[in-house]
């Protein structure tokens, strides 16, 4: 083991931040555990990873940074503060090539609201052909596949991915808005008739 290695180890909290913020997406207290272990060949417990964490977010709290570590599905992440969204959404505009198209967002909601949920279920509810759709949001990895159903065909099943969480800023589906907060009572198809 080399000298500078060995110094490391000594600063379990650099060795904790340098994991988070090397990963690409929200990193769980049971990988940091997993990789630290295996490193140190000795058990690290969660327990002492979780304290270290809350010494990493505190000390990006008292520090007048633009980022902030936050717990995000599971896992930890560092992220911009809300404060500089603004800025990180023109710079968004300006990657618009990486924007989801409108199809790939109505596609996303049904496998979000839905989930699990097969390509012809997707396609009944949409009205056309998601083929293309659903091989560019497996691409992206903003779903996976999860399974096969049980009826004729054994066809895929489709749920949302870790990536998902990550990229609307959510711990879970369950943070999703709820369908009949986002249907106003006044909102009607056709003509009423009595």
């Amino acid at each position: 083991m080399s000298v500078c290695l060995f110094m490391s180890f000594e600063k379990p909290l650099n060795l904790i931040e340098a994991l988070i913020f090397a990963s690409d997406k929200s990193i769980t207290e049971e990988e940091i555990s997993q990789v630290l272990s295996e490193l140190m060949e000795e058990t690290i417990k969660i327990e002492s990873i979780r304290k270290n964490i809350e010494q990493i977010r505190l000390k990006y709290l008292e520090m007048d940074l633009a980022i902030e570590l936050v717990h995000l599905n599971g896992g930890y992440q560092f992220l911009t503060k809300k404060e500089y969204y603004p800025v990180i959404n023109q710079l968004q505009i300006q990657r618009s090539r990486k924007k989801l198209s409108q199809a790939a967002l109505e596609t996303l909601a049904i496998v979000a609201y839905k989930q699990p949920i097969t390509k012809l279920e997707i396609e009944q509810i949409r009205g056309v052909n998601c083929d293309y759709t659903v091989q560019k949001l497996l691409e992206k990895e903003l779903i996976s596949i999860s399974g096969k159903a049980d009826s004729v065909g054994k066809p895929l099943l489709y749920t949302t991915s870790g990536l998902f969480m990550d990229y609307f800023g959510i711990n879970s589906t369950n943070d999703l808005p709820q369908i009949n907060e986002l249907i106003a009572e006044n909102n009607t198809i056709g003509e009423q008739t009595e």
